[in-house]
């Protein structure tokens, strides 16, 4: 197969940026690579086409290995036909390839394998010519006692079962049926008997029917968590009156004689008993897999949000993870997120302890110099805020509330013990709420992107997927942002192009060996660090303190020469160029167009002379909640509060309004007009204003709306 004109086709693109892209891939380039240094190369392809070429590539390479095993079997069973082999080497999909296997595919016993055994296919190729003849003649040659075919029906019976495998084996028929499931299946569901009660979240689907492949991703999932937990029966079934049979008997059944009686007998049987089953799996697993890909979808969107989540930067903090009766974990952060101080205040088992609380606080701010004030959303997030705003500090201070998901997977992970093998998992919890608000995506590199909980039934999907998906996001925000070499954690730098953990931990091991780099061209000092692995991550990492003010931008070492170039023509230095507006308006970038530099790359290296290393992270917003209202019974209809967007789903988005509860804003409700896609309206972290339609205290359920506000 042509890997690049299928792809091309498929993905609507030029047939020569993906027979270069597909090069690059294969000569070990990655993804973020490819899409900012070589725009010439590829036209300029992004990286969700280059991604989408890298893995339209994979499965093709898989489809040719089955189509080899496929070939090998079947010419070992001397079954290979010209005409197989033909249709084998043009099938396009696995369906159409195990669609040609099937008949030929190694079997458990079955009816019709049985009836063989007992000597009836000749019997069974009889009828299937469908010619008039006395049937009960014919198979009474067929009765053989010591083969277990002990009368005319039995006979009969097994060639039925013979005729009925063969329909259900054969490609023309599984496609019609394909097509009608395609058309016309059903999605239903019913609650297991004496289930009702276990089952009660799954009271919506106790008696459901939609059509299959109109069903949202979400409600597929539902169901499919409602059968798995042994609550709901689930089907992918047509109609009963849908004409499969009468589009199988118009190919399998001719002539109005005995014999043709008996295929349609069989006809019927094949696709009730084997056809129809056959097809439905294949459907549900298809369903699942398109409800699969649109969770993943989500999680990954949400992901990219979460991970590029605006940063505070480099401050010191003072970080507090909360608690009512163990108290309130309390540490003291210096500006590159190194502990400083560790102890725990109890601000509400009593007045007194109270005091003497805000009194630490106080004292903590003043001690180490405290820029801001982290404090984890959970519980008693909104009281612990609270006790903040009652301290008084000397100097303008913020505090913010920070998202806790996956604090305590970070907490008592390897990575964690690693930092503070003598601190326990509350000491490291409340370190990375406060590293959280200095640098995000630093911080959350260090825990699986699964635990964050930004996903929508993230445990039910494909979990091979869901990770390739998922480290995608990861490798494309870190290498977007852009690492500094000299503070980057191992986690951190493992996921830099060209990198991987292994250099990571060599990288790390070289920097407390020998101190800072103090340029980009020492990473090649690193050991096992050669020239592919340089030039796939070198311009993707910042060397502040380089002597070299090209280190500290995205421009790659190996334009350095060109940029220097264009310095010299200017009549002046580098560092003048990229401080000067004026100087670099006089640089006519058509000069400098070559062969393997052009306009694309050179407007980029502009931009990069203008702002060198810039992050491409919004600027940090302060946000607070309503004062007022801190629990769910403080909630009323039509009160309109301030919210932050904590989860976006294909149904709609979660908003957290300071009651440990978020309330759902419905994708009906989110716009005064028809939104598809949620993502549409909103991003994670952000910060809306919404109206409270209902309370439900029972269920801790709130819906709201952004309708109108």
């Amino acid at each position: 197969m042509n890997y690049a004109s299928h792809i091309a086709e498929q993905l609507n693109l030029g047939q020569r940026q993906v027979e270069k892209t597909i090069e690059l891939l294969e000569q070990g380039a990655t993804v973020p690579f490819i899409a900012r240094y070589r725009k010439e190369v590829t036209g300029s392809l992004n990286e969700i086409q280059i991604t989408a070429i890298r893995d339209l590539l994979v499965k093709l390479k898989e489809l040719d290995k089955r189509r080899e095993t496929i070939l090998a079997s079947i010419q070992d069973q001397g079954k290979l036909t010209p005409e197989l082999e033909k249709q084998i080497l043009a099938a396009t999909t696995m369906t159409e390839l195990e669609d040609l296997y099937l008949p030929y595919k190694p079997k458990r016993r079955t009816r019709a394998t049985m009836a063989m055994e007992r000597g009836l296919e000749p019997l069974a190729n009889e009828i299937q010519k469908q010619y008039s003849c006395n049937l009960d003649q014919l198979a009474e040659r067929y009765v053989n006692p010591e083969k277990g075919v002990n009368n005319t029906e039995e006979a009969l019976a097994g060639a039925r079962d013979i005729i009925a495998e063969r329909v259900s084996e054969n490609a023309q028929a599984r496609n019609k049926v394909r097509n009608i499931f395609r058309r016309s299946a059903m999605l239903t569901s019913k609650v297991v008997k004496n289930k009702e009660e276990e089952g009660g979240k799954f009271e919506s689907w106790f008696d459901w029917k939609e059509n299959a492949m109109r069903a949202p991703s979400h409600r597929i999932l539902a169901l499919f968590r409602g059968e798995e937990e042994g609550v709901l029966r689930v089907h992918v079934l047509p109609e009963e009156d849908d004409g499969a049979f009468e589009a199988l008997e118009r190919q399998f059944v001719s002539g109005r004689f005995d014999s043709s009686e008996q295929v349609r007998l069989a006809v019927r049987d094949g696709y009730k008993r084997l056809l129809a089953p056959s097809i439905e799996t294949e459907f549900y697993n298809l369903l699942k897999e398109k409800a699969d890909k649109e969770a993943i979808r989500v999680f990954a969107e949400n992901l990219r949000q979460l991970l590029l989540t605006s940063p505070l930067g480099q401050k010191r903090i003072l970080a507090i993870d909360p608690g009512f009766r163990t108290g309130c974990k309390t540490v003291c952060l210096d500006a590159q997120g190194q502990l400083l101080h560790n102890e725990t205040i109890y601000p509400f088992t009593s007045v007194r302890e109270e005091r003497a609380a805000i009194a630490k606080l106080e004292a903590l701010v003043e001690a180490f110099h405290i820029e801001a004030i982290a404090i984890g959303n959970g519980t008693a997030g909104r009281e612990t805020e609270e006790v903040v705003k009652r301290c008084h500090f000397k100097g303008k201070l913020i505090a913010v509330m920070v998202s806790e998901n996956g604090a305590s997977v970070y907490s008592a992970s390897e990575v964690a013990r690693r930092e503070f093998p003598e601190y326990d998992v509350t000491v490291r919890g409340a370190v990375s709420i406060g590293r959280r608000l200095m640098d995000p995506l630093s911080e959350l590199v260090k825990i699986d992107p699964k635990s964050i909980g930004v996903g929508q039934y993230q445990h039910d999907v494909n979990q091979t997927l869901l990770q390739e998906s998922l480290h995608d996001v990861v490798v494309s925000c870190v290498n977007s942002v852009g690492v500094e070499l000299n503070t980057a954690s191992r986690e951190l730098l493992s996921y830099v192009s060209g990198i991987g953990p292994a250099l990571a931990n060599n990288i790390v091991d070289y920097r407390n060996r020998e101190g800072a780099f103090h340029s980009r061209q020492e990473l090649k000092k690193v050991d096992r660090l050669g020239d592919k692995a340089y030039e796939q991550c070198a311009g993707f990492l910042r060397v502040r303190e380089s002597n070299n003010p090209l280190d500290r931008s995205a421009v790659h070492p190996e334009r350095y020469a060109l940029v220097e170039k264009m310095a010299h023509d200017a009549g002046t230095t580098i560092e003048e160029l990229m401080k000067s507006k004026e100087l670099r308006g006089k640089i006519h970038i058509e000069d400098y167009v070559s062969p393997d530099c052009g306009l694309p790359t050179l407007q980029d290296i502009m931009k990069e002379l203008d702002k060198p290393g810039l992050d491409p992270r919004a600027k940090f917003e302060i946000f607070e909640f309503d004062k007022n209202v801190t629990r769910i019974e403080d909630l009323q209809e039509g009160m309109i509060l301030p919210g932050i967007v904590t989860n976006i789903t294909a149904f709609g988005a979660f908003v957290d309004v300071g009651v440990h509860q978020d309330g759902l804003v419905h994708v009906s409700q989110m716009a005064n007009r028809r939104v598809n896609d949620p993502a549409e309206v909103v991003h994670l972290h952000q910060h809306v204003k919404v109206k409270v339609l209902s309370v439900d205290l029972r269920r801790h359920r709130i819906s709201l709306t952004m309708k109108g506000l």
